[in-house]
């Protein structure tokens, strides 16, 4: 959908876009919308295949999150509404909440995915309250308070789902409805437990850290602290939320890539620009950093990173998948409503257009001025950007979704080495299911790959040098699972049977990531390690051992006994191309307890000049010297703990 708004390089020197373009960007995405509304306004049905809860619950996902856009389109307009969309969404709220209508929606008490949208239903009637709740006949309010009331003493599970409570009870209460304190006492301080270093929140109680960190876990609670104001424990709980938010932000500017796009990991991913939301939530806080014209840039770069690659579509409509469509990226609750959520990347208008949000001018992602090496403790990232070709990299001895110790599948969305701006983990085919990118697995007799998920993190640090060291150790393991659906992008449980023990050493610089692998004991297969999975237009050459598509190289060296080798071309494996290309190493024989093995993997711009030199000696790795000429001594890094 391309925008008519012509660009501002005056105010957006980086990307040219101002409020205007995300005005039109709302209004294009509303009036598509209204074009698959039933004629009350109740339900918006897009089309596609209905997800994995029905057509009922795709429909209210529509209202609800388009809902999100208008609220959010009205909020920042002074009490202007341009669309009559206040009007518009009424007639559907009317109807909706209407317990004899033969179009209503699906309650809270009849299916769980309800207690989600009913929170996006709250916080727009508390945004537009003048415009919107304050019009209401006294039997529409009647009928929106016993629509939400269900969230009372209702059992939500203990992820980012509290929020939706705490918000729909609050909005209640402020309206005189019914409510439960022990309700949101007991949601905050279950969020509480959420919280980790930096300003980081995990997704409950395992190592879950994706997007919604930020458009869920730091958003909400700022939210419900404007809804409360006045509230002691709200006001007492504000400042905290803000000093995490603040410290988190600046992790997170540096996770967009210069291209504008968001880190392709975690569930979720078709919430595309929803990714926006975190920046827009500092701007509104007043937070001191990062500048209103850094987080704009970083917002406005997510925003136009998928307008300019078909999202929405020529249609006007956000599709299941990224850029284009893609139905494999849906997880089990995804429907042809859900990526709507996408709206909350609209908050920023919610702000006026006098905010220094919007008059500040863009300044530069921190991937535009200059290269870094950043450590992200909490998830457990080596985070590298490199200005010359803006791309941004995380590998990953953190996240997986899980517990220490599990015995889980691996879930291509948590539990990869690698995650970048320019690259995709392998979501579809077999290998999304038996890991092959960004890997190091054992093979079996049966060529099946061992899986990481519970590892433990041994290390995170940074040398002198500027150089990112990593480690982490796991029990590789092999598991029958009697599960084969789409599930919530989580690792999958089953029978286990543990091989040997693999410690695993990062050393991360610049586009290159020296991995050190050493086995503990049995021997028990082929050592394989994978590399970064390069999107491409067309399969790799049979003789190539470097992955292009022209503007990206993806290369694997295998040191001292990896002989083998190779780039294979994966048919549709990812959202970002038709082929993936998956450039991989492995022993040609089982590889040998109490040994060091040494790869190098490569993710860049343009095809690298040489790789880092590994030196060793008879007890393995020793130092690495770098492209640049920078020698790191390795010694004291490869000192494993073993079980």
């Amino acid at each position: 959908m391309p925008m008519a708004e012509p660009a501002d390089r005056r105010v957006s020197p980086y990307t040219g876009w101002t409020r205007a373009h995300w005005a039109e960007l709302a209004d294009g995405l509303l009036l598509t919308a209204r074009r698959h509304a039933s004629p009350s306004h109740a339900r918006v049905s897009f089309p596609g295949a209905p997800g994995g809860y029905g057509q009922d619950v795709d429909a209210l996902e529509g209202f609800a999150r388009t809902f999100l856009a208008a609220g959010f389109r009205v909020a920042g307009e002074n009490g202007r509404d341009p669309l009559n969309l206040m009007e518009w969404y009424a007639e559907g709220l009317a109807r909706g909440t209407d317990p004899n209508a033969p179009d209503r929606w699906v309650r809270l008490d009849e299916h769980d995915q309800a207690r989600v949208e009913a929170a996006s239903i709250a916080l727009v009637l508390h945004l537009t309250r003048s415009w919107l709740w304050d019009r209401l006949t006294p039997l529409v309010r009647e009928q929106v308070v016993d629509y939400l009331a269900p969230a009372i003493g209702a059992a939500y599970p203990p992820i980012n789902w509290v929020w939706f409570q705490i918000i729909v009870e609050q909005f209640l209460s402020s309206v005189g409805g019914p409510f439960q304190r022990e309700d949101i006492e007991a949601g905050l301080a279950l969020s509480d437990g959420f919280a980790r270093e930096n300003g980081w929140y995990a997704d409950g109680s395992e190592r879950a850290y994706d997007h919604y960190t930020g458009w869920a876990l730091h958003f909400y609670p700022l939210m419900w602290t404007e809804m409360a104001a006045g509230d002691p424990d709200a006001d007492a709980r504000r400042p905290v939320y803000l000093r995490r938010l603040e410290r988190y932000l600046h992790d997170a500017v540096h996770l967009v890539g210069a291209d504008g796009s968001p880190l392709i990991q975690g569930r979720s991913l078709t919430y595309r620009f929803a990714a926006a939301a975190q920046f827009w939530l500092g701007a509104r806080s007043g937070l001191a950093t990062p500048a209103p014209g850094l987080l704009r840039r970083a917002a406005s770069g997510i925003a136009r990173h998928f307008v300019d690659r078909g999202a929405p579509d020529e249609e006007g409509l956000l599709t299941l998948g990224w850029h284009g469509p893609w139905r494999p990226i849906a997880q089990s609750y995804s429907g042809p409503g859900s990526p709507y959520w996408a709206a909350k990347g609209l908050f920023g208008l919610a702000l006026p257009a006098d905010h220094p949000v919007w008059t500040a001018v863009e300044e530069p992602l921190p991937v535009e001025v200059g290269d870094y090496h950043l450590v992200v403790s909490s998830p457990g990232w080596l985070v590298s950007g490199t200005r010359a070709d803006g791309i941004v990299r995380v590998t990953n001895h953190g996240t997986d979704h899980s517990h220490p110790g599990s015995h889980l599948t691996d879930s291509p969305l948590y539990a990869r080495f690698g995650y970048s701006t320019a690259t995709s983990p392998v979501l579809a085919g077999e290998h999304a299911v038996r890991p092959f990118d960004q890997s190091v697995v054992i093979l079996d007799e049966h060529g099946e790959p061992s899986h990481r998920t519970g590892f433990e993190t041994l290390t995170l640090d940074r040398l002198p040098s500027g150089t990112l060291i990593g480690a982490s150790g796991w029990h590789a393991h092999w598991v029958t699972s009697d599960r084969d659906d789409p599930d919530h992008g989580y690792g999958r449980p089953g029978t286990a049977r543990l091989g040997p023990w693999i410690h695993v050493v990062s050393a991360v610089r610049g586009p290159w990531e020296v991995r050190l692998i050493h086995l503990t004991g049995d021997a028990y297969g082929v050592l394989r390690v994978g590399g970064w999975p390069l999107p491409a237009p067309a399969p790799a050459g049979d003789t190539t051992d470097i992955a292009t598509n022209g503007t990206g190289y993806s290369q694997i060296i295998g040191g001292t006994g990896l002989e083998e080798g190779g780039v294979a071309s994966l048919h549709d494996s990812s959202p970002l191309a038709s082929w993936t290309l998956v450039p991989w190493c492995a022993t040609s024989t089982p590889a040998r307890p109490g040994t060091w093995y040494d790869v190098a993997v490569f993710l860049g711009g343009r095809a690298p000049d040489r790789p880092p030199v590994v030196t060793r000696d008879d007890r393995g790795p020793r130092a690495v010297t770098w492209p640049d000429g920078t020698i790191d001594d390795l010694t004291a890094q490869i000192t494993t703990r073993t079980t």
